[in-house]
């Protein structure tokens, strides 16, 4: 790739276009070409800043792509967005059928570089028989990945939505606080991942040591492991849906196998590749899959996902959770 690239540059051709060309024909389905502000951006966003409207979004079965959370006081909010709203297009191209993570990028303008703070991005939206569109100014937000709410029953929710860094932290710290008695629920529905070392952290919150999963990279195998010292007392439940990918879908996998949470929604996106950055030489990135990861009983995740114990849909979830909880019984 790398070579592939110094003699396009070498001949007057553009790098990051011989890239482009090599990864197309790699068959290579996680592999990606950044442009220099484009990856400027991405390491923005898992630093826990980013720039954009201030929605998430997921997709829906029959392919649409749904708003389920709005961040209050941004441009999303501001123009009356709201969570169950349907995303119809960004900038004119349509957003049913799109991987999330596509329409994602067009809500962001494809990178720092392309679409700063300021910049506008007109959406067509859709709620019940109202369709309209609005155009929004883009602007320089910080996520908040970790929402933490403390349910009826002595039960804590905490739901996180990315692995930025300092989510281990912050879910740490709402584990301090929950009532000593209490359960746990985990939410990891709608998690595209994010850093690896943040789910392995966060995986430490909940585990005494041990394997959180192997992968190998260009044929050699590695580990991760958990630190000592977790929860592993209080009764635990971990949401999660087909929008649970990656690192998300890492964690998952080591608190169901080592038989520490009871996993409940619908199955897992199924991302369980190994990508690594390679800089060329106009500055441009690509990232490329030299390897895949596996759950502590050797389970493949990439391209199957990670099955639930119990499936529950998304309005059926939460009180499955709850109900599982009560089942489970006093943690001491």
């Amino acid at each position: 790739m790398r070579e592939a690239a110094a003699a396009a540059m070498a001949a007057g051709k553009s790098p990051t276009e011989a890239a482009e060309r090599a990864v197309s024909r790699s068959g290579d389905r996680w592999a990606a070409v950044y442009s220099e502000g484009e990856y400027e951006e991405f390491q923005d966003a898992l630093d826990g800043r980013y720039t954009g409207v201030g929605l998430w979004a997921r997709q829906e079965p029959d392919g649409r792509i749904e708003v389920t959370r709005v961040r209050p006081g941004s441009p999303a909010a501001d123009a009356g967005i709201r969570a169950g709203d349907r995303l119809r297009s960004v900038d004119g191209h349509r957003a049913d059928g799109r991987p999330v993570t596509e329409v994602i990028a067009l809500l962001r303008g494809n990178g720092a570089a392309d679409a700063p703070a300021g910049t506008t991005v007109t959406l067509g939206l859709e709620r019940g028989t109202r369709a309209w569109t609005r155009t929004l100014r883009r602007a320089r937000l910080s996520t908040d990945p970790v929402t933490v709410r403390r349910l009826p029953g002595a039960v804590t929710s905490v739901k996180v939505s990315a692995f930025t860094k300092g989510s281990a932290d912050a879910v740490r710290a709402a584990l301090r606080t929950a009532p000593a008695d209490g359960r746990t629920i985990l939410d990891l529905r709608g998690n595209s991942g994010g850093l690896v070392t943040e789910a392995v952290a966060t995986a430490s919150a909940f585990l005494d040591g041990g394997l959180v999963a192997t992968y190998d990279v260009d044929g050699a195998q590695r580990a991760l492991h958990a630190d000592p010292g977790g929860d592993t007392a209080r009764p635990l439940v971990v949401l999660v849906d087909g929008g649970t990918m990656s690192a998300a879908e890492l964690l998952t996998g080591a608190l169901q196998d080592r038989g520490r949470a009871v996993v409940i929604g619908t199955r897992t996106f199924g991302k369980g590749s190994v990508q690594m950055p390679v800089k060329l030489p106009d500055g441009s990135v690509a990232e490329l899959t030299v390897g895949h990861y596996r759950t502590p009983s050797g389970h493949t995740v990439d391209g199957r996902g990670i099955t639930p114990d119990l499936e529950a849909g998304p309005e059926q979830a939460l009180p499955r959770a709850r109900t599982v909880l009560t089942g489970l019984g006093d943690p001491s």
